[in-house]
């Protein structure tokens, strides 16, 4: 796996951000495009970089798993793991989003407060990755990709469980399941949903020359869904393979670039979700094949410019801070 290398100055270097979704681990949680070790040095060698990030959220990555419990707790490893990596002083690892198999039902209980035990006050709620099209896999990691799973009764009564405890659910979807994920987030209107990767409009297998197409319907299904005050957006997933035309793929990308590609989603996103109810991600270092880490702050930079102070401010900080209520560092 190649990496970009491709480094920018950091634009607007004072900015506040909350990156809210990236991973850490030992082994690739991407059997089919194996990556380098990403560590908590690492992260902080990018989040030391240039850019005022403040504090990050660490999103499940099918890593360090425990293996000798029943099945169905092996993600609490990841927590645990995550949690004794973080260091008291920095705003790295200010909250976890942890992993939990929505079949289980009412008895997803048990695996959150197993998570709530070893993760503390970092373990702010669970995600899926209920990404799922008939024309091709990603490579889901160590569970199991549910066609329909947001729609089965067992995925109801796991958030009616997550509300119990005031604990988000994340997932990531593709374009065309973005009707799922709100049918689901409207059984639990006091609940906080988030959707991952700006709802991954596909641009790879069959849908690479029919982007207008799939914008619509994308488009629209974000429109229906921005209607649920309680469900937030990440902008992010800018370099996420399955949302990226293979000509893009073709070489390491500039802000620039990224922002001329990327602006029409984004800026509908941001008027449709509103600086309210928006967050930054940076995916890494799933996107790093694509960008840097600077390069993709930038990127963001560079696309809500027209946007006013408090409303970057809401989109880059504010926002992420009270959505998932974390407690950063004195001096932050």
């Amino acid at each position: 796996m190649q990496l970009a290398t491709l480094q920018e100055a950091a634009l607007e270097p004072d900015l506040p951000i909350i990156d809210t979704h990236h991973h850490i681990w030992f082994d690739s949680a991407i059997p089919a495009a194996p990556y380098p070790p990403y560590l908590l040095e690492d992260l902080i060698r990018d989040t030391t970089g240039g850019h005022n990030i403040v504090a990050t959220v660490f999103a499940e990555c099918s890593a360090e798993y425990w293996t000798d419990v029943p099945e169905h707790l092996a993600p609490v490893g990841e927590t645990e793991w995550v949690a004794k990596q973080r260091r008291p002083d920095r705003g790295e690892l200010a909250g976890i989003i942890a992993h939990a198999d929505l079949r289980l039902g009412a008895r997803i209980g048990e695996v959150l407060d197993a998570h709530q035990e070893v993760g503390g006050e970092t373990f702010k709620g669970i995600r899926n990755r209920a990404a799922w099209d008939d024309n091709f896999a990603f490579p889901p990691g160590k569970y199991q990709i549910i066609p329909g799973i947001l729609l089965t009764d067992a995925a109801a009564d796991a958030m009616a469980e997550l509300a119990r405890r005031d604990l988000i659910f994340e997932a990531w979807v593709y374009h065309h399941q973005l009707d799922d994920f709100r049918q689901l987030a409207a059984r639990q209107p006091n609940m906080r949903f988030v959707l991952d990767h700006m709802g991954c409009p596909l641009a790879v297998g069959p849908y690479a020359e029919k982007r207008p197409e799939v914008l619509a319907e994308w488009r629209a299904g974000l429109s229906r869904l921005a209607e649920l005050d309680n469900v937030f957006f990440k902008i992010g997933g800018l370099g996420l393979a399955p949302a990226i035309h293979p000509d893009v793929w073709a070489e390491p990308r500039s802000s620039e670039y990224l922002a001329d590609y990327w602006r029409p989603e984004v800026m509908f996103a941001i008027e449709t979700f509103t600086p309210e109810r928006c967050v930054m991600e940076s995916d890494f270092p799933v996107d790093a094949p694509l960008f840097t880490y600077g390069t993709f702050w930038n990127t963001a930079k560079r696309i809500t410019a027209p946007f006013s102070e408090a409303e970057r401010r809401l989109m880059f900080h504010d926002t992420a801070l009270s959505l998932y209520r974390l407690t950063l560092p004195s001096g932050s």
